[in-house]
């Protein structure tokens, strides 16, 4: 079976979340499908209708997004967009304070990665969940 470049982008940056997690003495997040297809969804639509913030331009916010999928729990978002890779995006997000706070929150049990490679792009999303 050949696995996409977005799923081995998507399994990269969980592998890298759950290394920084380790250093700083977090337990590992577990992959979450309902979330991975929560972000893979929402990359897709920033790609899609060119825009970059957490709010839609339907003004949905991720816990709004989160809720029409049927999902519960959810903690935090990280977006990012132009990083070519898993490796430059995680440094990306671990540079900025707030998303380096959500990669390392101990009350995190979960997480989805969704990643679109297009031009403008790639966009990215991580979504934590409890």
């Amino acid at each position: 079976m050949t696995v996409s470049r977005e799923a081995a982008a998507e399994a990269q940056v969980l592998k890298l979340v759950n290394d920084e997690r380790a250093k700083a003495g977090r337990s590992p997040l577990a992959a979450n499908s309902s979330l991975t297809q929560l972000a893979e969804a929402f990359s897709d639509d920033m790609a899609a209708r060119g825009y970059f913030d957490h709010t839609d331009p339907d003004g949905r916010t991720p816990w709004n997004r989160a809720a029409a999928a049927g999902i519960t729990g959810l903690g935090a978002e990280n977006t990012a967009r132009g990083q070519a890779d898993a490796a430059a995006v995680m440094a990306a997000w671990m540079g900025s304070p707030g998303d380096r706070a959500n990669i390392l929150n101990g009350d995190f049990k979960t997480l989805g990665v969704g990643v679109h490679f297009g031009p403008g792009g790639p966009w990215w999303t991580q979504d934590f969940g409890y």
